[in-house]
């Protein structure tokens, strides 16, 4: 079950990644958050960031088999850019309505390979 709660935590860590890189151009439809200097940006956003940290320390250090877990190095990486990916790709078709066309799905199916030939023994 270590492993659950490693993909768990990655998941939860890159939605507030994707909030910390990408929320601000959301934000910056509000008139008080548009009004903002970059520093102040960077600032919030570095502070999302600090969560996302508390999470993905804790994912890498429980899943990896150097300490137990059940994933190698290379393959917390991997799965970490998916989860990334996949959780962009909700984020930006939710708060952006950004479509999914073909080529962007013949893209993903070459990471779900490259997580196959990763995980592959």
């Amino acid at each position: 079950m270590n492993y659950l709660l490693t993909i768990g935590l990655l998941v939860v860590s890159n939605v507030f990644m994707t909030l910390a890189w990408y929320g601000h151009l959301k934000l910056a439809e509000n008139s008080w958050f548009g009004k903002l200097p970059l520093i102040g940006v960077i600032v919030i956003s570095w502070l999302i960031a600090f969560f996302e940290y508390c999470f993905q320390v804790p994912a890498n250090r429980l899943g990896f088999e150097g300490n137990g877990g059940s994933f190698s190095l290379l393959q917390l990486k991997v799965m970490q850019e998916v989860i990334t990916l996949l959780v962009f790709v909700i984020f930006s078709s939710l708060a952006f309505q950004t479509q999914i066309r073909m080529n962007h799905l013949i893209g993903f199916l070459f990471l779900v390979l490259a997580v196959y030939f990763i995980f592959k023994q």
